[in-house]
């Protein structure tokens, strides 16, 4: 297990799924992939091998992460991370990676890159002639199809069940990753006569199909999916994902086109962010995986090419109704004519469908400009109607700055002088939207629109409460930091701190799991993973990988004075705590105590009272 987990590092794991950068100490930073969030939280420590987020609390090392993430066994993810390092795995009964003793996930994986293979191959026969036809004419050549592993389904009931059982795929297997279906006489090829599309995850790997009707005698839908799988759900995929990954992260924009032809004709023409869904909307959980790889900078830009008719608007508008800081930045690129990116490439080339991108239009912009134009503005009627159908998309925007903006131009655009008529119409919407979204009457005051509701009842805590603005817990807290971070900074002193020197309850478990661990002298590559396996339950793992992940507070770097400083800062707090009970013992003993328990009373106070005073004076040198 050490072996798989060393061999790939974290941040190529994590760079995978989301867009990475620099967050300094030598950690990197993205937007979470276990919950939603507008700002980056989610760290990784390459060196230490971790990740943890600090909004959710998601922490661990790389076999947690793809365990988390994609749902999968340990033994599952052990098999991918292994295959990915190119280690060759054995079983404790021998033979190497027998197909039955797979993971069910990495069986369906492997199947479906076996069929991948396969439609590949079916291509370049004969009976593929119409599938050739169909890419030449759309502007696709062999060059085309093999970077984009576009492949063919033969006609017959059963080629691929054959084939795939042939490569030691059971029935079992291949009717649950979608690949075959139910027949009278037993599994039949799912796909059949049909050009086809691998769909792959943002990992690359194949995870379904999507095939097109060639024939006319063939009797199903236009465009036939992978049905939903353990490995495949529609409303999670982007396809082309894993090609546009990385120019999507670096020019901060991705392109989200309709279909397979249109991201590979974008692709060609140099579009190279283009991405689709596959045959459902683009909805909630698209956008999450196109936050986590834009990762939500000022500059990013999605651009929809979605038809520039009524339905189209609204299926832009709704897919970010929910995050309109998002939303802000979403363009809509409309070509003349209304051709989708494959027609207009093939009709007036490459240049065409990059001019087409570049020129998209503010998504709200086109929406108000849209519903205007269906208005007869020469009539003060016209001019009326148009207003009451655009101003509640005006006043639907939450950003107060750009709705005043729209508001503005949308004055212009009817030729309404008194603009201000208009911004105060917009305004009086906005409100009443608010106020109907708080549960309110809309035509009262939002002050007497509802009683108020009770507050909603805080978060409850995963583990005992730390009270970060106590000086003593905030020290406590670096302290852990350097010792699980650069444990040769603190060492030896640090072994000889008892767990009573820690206040806060979880740290000192904190505390306890490195001792259980061997200290911060016997700190090795084995170290972190030893304390985290020490940890007593799952609260405690994750205090451990946050405290191994977040950077110490110092605008320096973390050194032997900075070390020396917070060694100190702890044992002083410790001291004085122990001088107060002291101090009250005395008092609770009064006048009349035996003298020789006042004397080793007093004793104690003295020594503790002396050593406070070397530590203030002498640093780190008084430990």
């Amino acid at each position: 297990m050490k072996a798989v987990r060393d061999a790939v590092p974290i941040d190529a794991v994590v760079a995978e799924y989301l867009q990475l950068r620099p967050a300094g100490g030598g950690n990197l930073k993205g937007l979470c992939p276990f919950h939603d969030e507008k700002s980056p939280s989610f760290q990784v420590s390459p060196s230490k091998g971790l990740f943890y987020c600090f909004g959710c609390q998601e922490g661990g090392d790389t076999i947690d992460f793809v365990m988390k993430l994609d749902h999968l066994s340990f033994s599952e993810t052990i098999e991918r991370l292994a295959a990915k390092a190119g280690i060759t795995l054995r079983y404790d009964e021998g033979g190497y990676l027998p197909g039955r003793q797979q993971g069910e996930r990495t069986r369906l994986v492997e199947a479906h890159k076996a069929a991948a293979l396969f439609y590949t191959e079916q291509l370049d026969g004969a009976e593929a002639e119409i599938a050739r036809k169909f890419l030449a004419g759309r502007g696709f050549d062999q060059a085309a199809a093999e970077h984009f592993g576009v492949g063919y389904a033969p006609a017959g009931w059963d080629h691929l069940v054959r084939y795939l059982r042939g490569k030691g795929f059971t029935d079992k297997e291949l009717l649950l990753c979608g690949l075959a279906s139910e027949g009278r006489r037993g599994p039949i090829d799912r796909f059949r006569g049909r050009l086809m599309w691998p769909i792959r995850d943002i990992t690359g790997e194949v995870i379904g199909f999507g095939a097109r009707k060639l024939r006319d005698d063939d009797n199903g839908p236009k465009y036939l999916n992978t049905p939903e799988t353990p490995l495949y759900k529609k409303s999670q995929v982007l396809y082309g994902i894993d090609l546009a990954k990385k120019d999507i992260g670096k020019l901060g924009r991705a392109v989200v086109v309709e279909g397979y032809t249109d991201v590979m004709a974008c692709h060609l023409a140099g579009v190279t962010t283009a991405i689709a869904t596959c045959g459902t909307a683009f909805g909630e959980e698209h956008i999450k995986i196109l936050r986590r790889v834009l990762m939500d900078n000022s500059g990013s830009q999605v651009v929809f090419t979605f038809d520039g008719d009524a339905a189209g608007q609204r299926a832009a508008l709704r897919a970010f109704e929910d995050d309109q800081k998002f939303a802000a930045r979403t363009s809509i690129a409309v070509s003349p004519g209304g051709m989708d990116p494959c027609e207009l490439r093939l009709a007036e080339g490459d240049a065409a469908v990059r001019n087409l991108i570049d020129t998209a239009q503010p998504l709200f912009g086109f929406a108000i400009r849209s519903t205007v134009a269906g208005h007869n503005l020469d009539t003060a009627e016209g001019r009326a109607a148009a207003l009451e159908q655009a101003a509640p998309i005006v006043a639907g925007i939450k950003d107060t700055a750009i709705q005043h903006e729209y508001a503005v131009q949308l004055a212009a655009m009817l030729g309404i002088l008194d603009e201000q008529f208009v911004v105060r119409r917009v305004a009086q919407l906005a409100r009443w939207q608010r106020d109907r979204a708080r549960g309110g009457d809309p035509g009262r005051p939002a002050s007497a629109a509802r009683a108020p509701r009770p507050a909603a009842a805080p978060p409850r805590p995963t583990g005992p409460r730390l009270d970060l603005r106590s000086p003593a817990h905030r020290v406590e807290r670096e302290l852990l930091k350097l010792a699980l971070q650069h444990p040769h900074l603190v060492a030896p002193a640090f072994d000889a701190y008892g767990e009573d020197e820690f206040t806060g309850a979880p740290y000192a478990a904190v505390r306890r799991a490195i001792a259980e661990a061997g200290g911060v002298t016997t700190a090795d590559d084995g170290y972190l993973a030893r304390v985290r396996d020490a940890a007593p339950d799952d609260s405690v793992r994750a205090l451990v990988t946050e405290l191994a992940v977040e950077p110490p507070h110092t605008r320096r770097a973390a050194d032997a004075i900075y070390a020396g400083e917070h060694l100190v800062a702890v044992r002083l707090h410790a001291v004085d705590r122990r001088i107060t009970e002291v101090r009250a013992t005395l008092a609770r003993l009064g006048p009349n105590a035996a003298p020789d328990q006042a004397a080793a009373v007093q004793n104690e106070l003295w020594a503790l009272q002396q050593y406070g005073k070397r530590l203030r004076d002498q640093g780190a040198a008084a430990l």
